[in-house]
């Protein structure tokens, strides 16, 4: 087969999830964050397997992605929409039983107007300045959107992976300023909150990258694995170049593997000339440049060349190459292309 493999663990996706609800203060609800499409490994195994593993609620970033995993789970379990409830969502949100979390006034009205009586969140700025009502927007509001029920109230940490960030106590002090004595069930800690300990953890928690093996969850079990086929090996001699424009030359007679993978499957240009692929446990140099569909690799010191290189796996997880790439795990997930070969482990 000619196509890269990206082997997907769902039940190590389930392991982490467990971890997490256990991490999670005692009575506090654990959810789980699938949006683009499970961080880029698949929303319906995803959302399936964590079912099973008992999450009973679900967060996605658009009502389009909440109806995916409506249909992938159906009745019963709750699916929150953190983009709120734009205009034109109103069927969506209605027809699948969608939870939206409202950002701002005209999301309020335009909810309680279209959709009266359909249950609905509301999130709270809390000093990330991104989503969420202001503190004087939700003094204002609040009187009669507590009155309409809201079934939940939530904010986001903008530097929970760095536990030593005073912007973490602030904004503690103020959600719970904005928050309390509403009576209503509330959410603050996503996978780096949890971590921070229980005093973020209020009535809900909602890990999202921790589920799926990324930082800052550094417990995780790893959920995936990116095999890359050998497609031909060749001796280059002294002196020869590989690639285009001549990303590299040979500075001794070298054997070059060319490999199917490229920025066409989310392997991400800056990774050329710095990154490492693995036979087994015998790291193999990345040479020249990542192309749309072919990389190469220096073998000269393999005794075999196998079928496949690792570029993601036991020696290297997206972590570690997000650091060679000047990124961070979250894109090298999520620019994963439909074309890998996705192999699920675990799938009922």
């Amino acid at each position: 087969m000619a196509t890269a493999s990206l082997t997907i663990d769902l039940d190590a996706i389930a392991a982490n999830w467990r971890a997490l609800d256990r991490a999670s203060a005692s009575g506090v609800q654990t959810a789980a964050v699938v949006k683009a499409d499970a961080y880029g490994l698949g929303v319906a195994p995803v959302v399936r397997r964590l079912a099973e593993a008992g999450a009973r609620r679900f967060f996605v970033a658009a009502a389009e992605e909440g109806v995916a995993v409506r249909r992938a789970l159906g009745p019963g379990p709750q699916i929150n929409v953190l983009s709120g409830h734009m205009a034109g969502d109103a069927a969506l949100i209605r027809n699948h039983d969608l939870t939206p979390m409202l950002n701002s006034l005209d999301q309020v009205t335009r909810h309680l107007e279209t959709l009266p009586g359909h249950p609905f969140g509301i999130q709270l700025d809390t000093g990330m300045n991104r989503l969420g009502m202001e503190e004087a927007e939700w003094e204002a509001a609040a009187p009669f959107v507590l009155e309409a029920s809201p079934e939940l109230l939530m904010s986001h940490l903008a530097c929970a992976d760095d536990p030593d960030h005073g912007l973490n106590e602030v904004q503690l002090a103020n959600f719970r300023a904005m928050t309390d004595g509403t009576e209503v069930p509330r959410s603050f800690a996503a996978t780096g909150g949890i971590l921070l300990g229980p005093s973020y953890h209020f009535d809900l928690t909602r890990p999202g990258i921790g589920l799926y093996g990324g930082r800052p969850y550094e417990g995780a079990a790893p959920v995936v694995r990116l095999s890359l086929p050998v497609i031909q090996t060749r001796p280059v001699a002294t002196g020869e170049p590989v690639g285009y424009s001549c990303g590299w030359i040979a500075d001794k007679p070298s054997l070059i593997a060319t490999v199917q993978g490229g920025y066409a499957d989310g392997i991400i240009r800056s990774l050329s000339g710095r990154a490492t692929l693995w036979a087994g446990d015998v790291p193999c140099p990345l040479v020249g440049r990542v192309s749309m569909d072919l990389i190469t690799v220096d073998v000269t010191h393999l005794e075999t060349v196998p079928e496949t290189l690792d570029l993601i796996g036991p020696h290297q997880g997206i972590d570690r190459l997000a650091d060679i790439a000047g990124t961070i795990g979250y894109e090298l997930l999520t620019r994963m292309a439909p074309r890998l070969n996705r192999v699920l482990l675990g799938a009922k």
